[in-house]
């Protein structure tokens, strides 16, 4: 009889795991009341973002975001190049919603793809802070270190300046609305919109129509296996997963509820106190953009 029972622990131990490790998974994914709502204001910007897109003059509700993503997209140029040790000679933002990063050296086909890549990479990380007050706060100043860098290699670009600028004012408002709540759901819907920018120009410079000087047409000409819009497609194919991922990890890692995300948070910002202990580092923050190109174009860099 002891033969046999241990027999059959033995031969029931893999669908016991299984069974712990998807109860588990299906208790860790399903959002609590908190998560829902975060959902469904993801799904709402989804939304909002495809009707105002291509709506004419309405679409100018959008221009800021569209112009930030457009700066991450080549922020990760920039910062692949540097991995792969190119010189960043500038960064350029457009104002019809253009941009183009110069460098000498690297290696061609891991920086063209890393502005689109990098577009869905930090879009689907801003998601999933998106669900965590204390996740969000942190996100903004690591944007705030993003935005450092990058204007340092956009120095030269007025639009640029105005951008970041304008991005850390909003940026540090929100900070103090709602305890936070209300920076929460900016980086949400930056989030969703650098994942959404990705969608869209993939498709309009690869798949409806062929640009030459897109990523994916100059990817396709060092590479040679497939022509730019399958290319195009399979980039979009890395960004969805991007997104999935990124809501996969904000219901995973982030499961208080809106007042335990209150009670926890890090880097309170609810009494005047606590804000005037925060206020500082956001103003070194805020000045440091301007003080520190200001002194680069002084010195000749």
């Amino acid at each position: 009889m002891p033969t046999i029972a241990s027999d059959w622990d033995a031969r029931s131990a893999p669908s016991l795991m299984l069974n712990l490790v998807t109860r588990d998974v299906k208790t860790i994914l399903t959002p609590n009341a908190t998560q829902k709502n975060t959902l469904i204001v993801a799904g709402v910007y989804i939304l909002v973002i495809a009707i105002l897109w291509h709506v004419p003059y309405v679409n100018y509700v959008l221009y800021p975001f569209k112009l930030l993503t457009v700066g991450l997209h080549e922020m990760s140029h920039a910062f692949a190049g540097v991995l792969t040790c190119a010189r960043i000679h500038s960064i350029e933002l457009d104002p019809d919603e253009g941009g183009a990063t110069t460098m000498s050296g690297g290696i061609s086909w891991i920086t063209l793809p890393a502005g689109y890549l990098g577009s869905g990479f930090w879009g689907a990380c801003l998601i999933a802070c998106g669900f965590d007050t204390s996740a969000s706060k942190i996100a903004t100043l690591v944007l705030a270190a993003f935005f450092l860098i990058t204007l340092w290699w956009a120095r030269k670009n007025w639009l640029s300046w105005v951008l970041i600028l304008g991005m850390s004012g909003l940026i540090v408002l929100f900070w103090f609305v709602g305890q936070g709540v209300a920076l929460r759901y900016l980086v949400l819907f930056i989030g969703v919109m650098s994942c959404m920018y990705v969608l869209w120009d993939v498709v309009d410079d690869t798949i409806a129509r062929k640009v030459n000087a897109s990523d994916a047409y100059q990817f396709s000409k060092i590479c040679g296996c497939f022509p730019s819009q399958v290319w195009g497609v399979i980039w979009l194919l890395i960004a969805f997963v991007f997104f999935g991922l990124g809501i996969v990890v904000g219901l995973a890692a982030f499961k208080d509820t809106a007042a335990e995300q209150k009670q926890d948070d890090i880097i309170k910002t609810g009494g005047s106190n606590n804000a005037m202990v925060l206020l500082p580092s956001l103003a070194f923050l805020f000045v440091s953009s301007i003080v520190v190109p200001v002194w680069s174009n002084l010195v000749g860099i």
